[in-house]
């Protein structure tokens, strides 16, 4: 029987309680920190050899070239060809799902004119080179592949390149075959820092990008921070998260089951229940109890679920929603009856999945919406993985004769006031003459 956290929002300690449940840890670890700042340095400067080194001495495979450890086209297709039927048709349906979703949100530039003749716009363009990093070894991510190369390719990114680390020479299948699907043009068996060195830096074979997405280790992630700048990168993800607003109208057993889905991710992960109904509660727990023995990673379901999950009893939904806003989950469920009345009251969620059958696992996979989603509350700033992080905007600007003589004296007093002189006979020699 787990012994998992139960909180009340009527009692007068609750608030501190739930900022303390939703606060993560995250003191820098200066042996990795150390780490990576020399292998980025290394990678920046000698190149190519670097990358070799690193991954001689991490994954175990040893190659004489950078161009050895490039997977060719033909070794992508054939990776997709050999897979079995329902894996091939299963990322190939949730391809054209994904693809579908995201070709809505692709943005085009646009112009407008003044009275005066001017004219104002954006240009959109998309990005030249983007990186994409993708776990590898035995774990099999396709998914990730999937959901960080359609919306690059859909924005109309020049050139993709992926990277993914191949511990004692063993490549994922799946992966290779979800890279084939989704068009990258260039994929490298490689990991770590070094690889996300060699795509901020460029070296000898890799040239350098643009943006960086794509999830990874804790190595990963703090190089991914230290080359911003150098580079864009998506963000750096925490935990996953789940929060599930219930009215006790749904089966125990599926809340449980999708409690676990987020805390089978590692034990950081956190699942958190807000329910008015006490008994529907005790039913969910129940669930819980009955069930994890099922569970394969039932140890790190526990481990997760007893340090950083809860089971929260709310007055009613309408708070239920006020708690949701603070905590600023990555994944919303909203299992009531009515859900749709609730949704215009969530301000603060990276995605909401609404009624009984809409399980975030779901969402992961093939929904369509992407799973590349903000975390760690940064759901009240930030925005779900899209089409437009593989855009640009440029702005336009046409100044017409008439124009010049309207905004000329407005610049020339602002310029003035700000004490930019050049700045203001800039325009006024416009207007002037």
């Amino acid at each position: 029987m787990i012994a998992l956290r139960r909180l009340d929002s009527l009692t007068a300690e609750f608030l501190s309680q739930l900022d303390a449940l939703l606060a993560l840890e995250r003191t820098a670890d200066e042996r990795i920190e150390q780490a990576v700042a020399e292998i980025l340095g290394n990678v920046r400067s000698v190149g190519d050899a670097a990358v070799l080194e690193y991954t001689r001495r991490f994954d175990h495979v040893d190659a004489h070239s950078l161009g050895e450890l490039e997977l060719s086209r033909a070794d992508l297709r054939a990776a997709f060809e050999t897979l079995p039927p329902a894996q091939r048709g299963a990322l190939e349906q949730a391809a054209a799902r994904i693809s579908s979703f995201h070709q809505r949100q692709k943005a085009e530039s646009w112009e407008y004119a003044d009275a005066d003749g001017t004219r104002l716009g954006q240009k959109v363009t998309p990005l030249d080179r983007v990186g994409l990093y993708v776990p590898g070894g035995k774990a099999a991510y396709p998914s990730s592949v999937l959901m960080n190369a359609l919306p690059a390719k859909v924005a109309g990114v020049g050139e993709l390149i992926m990277v993914v680390p191949c511990p004692h020479g063993e490549r994922n299948p799946l992966v290779l075959a979800a890279a084939h699907l989704a068009g990258i043009d260039r994929v490298f068996a490689i990991g770590g820092a070094q690889a996300v060195g060699a795509l901020a830096y460029g070296t000898q074979t890799m040239p350098q990008v643009d943006k960086i997405v794509g999830p990874g280790n804790a190595y990963v992630a703090s190089a991914k921070r230290r080359v911003f700048g150098v580079v864009g990168i998506d963000m750096v993800a925490g935990p996953s998260e789940v929060l599930v607003i219930a009215d006790g109208s749904v089966n125990p057993d599926w809340v449980a089951m999708d409690l676990f889905a987020q805390a089978e991710h590692d034990e950081l992960a956190q699942s958190i229940l807000l329910c008015p109904d006490a008994a529907f509660i005790d039913s969910v727990a129940a669930s819980i109890d009955r069930l994890l023995p099922t569970m394969p990673r039932q140890e790190v379901i526990s481990a997760s679920l007893q340090g950083r999950g809860a089971l929260i009893h709310v007055r009613n939904l309408d708070e239920a929603c006020a708690i949701a806003n603070r905590i600023a989950p990555e994944h919303l469920e909203l299992a009531v009856a009515e859900p749709h009345p609730l949704v215009a009251k969530i301000r603060h969620a990276g995605a909401i999945f609404i009624g009984h059958y809409s399980s975030e696992s779901l969402g992961d996979y093939c929904a369509g919406p992407n799973h590349v989603l903000p975390t760690s509350r940064s759901a009240r700033f930030a925005s779900p993985l899209g089409v437009y992080d593989f855009q640009k905007r440029t702005s336009l600007i046409e100044v017409s004769k008439a124009g010049a003589r309207a905004l000329g004296p407005i610049a020339s007093v602002l310029a003035q006031g700000e004490g930019l002189h050049a700045h203001a006979r800039a325009a006024e020699l416009r207007y002037e003459s």
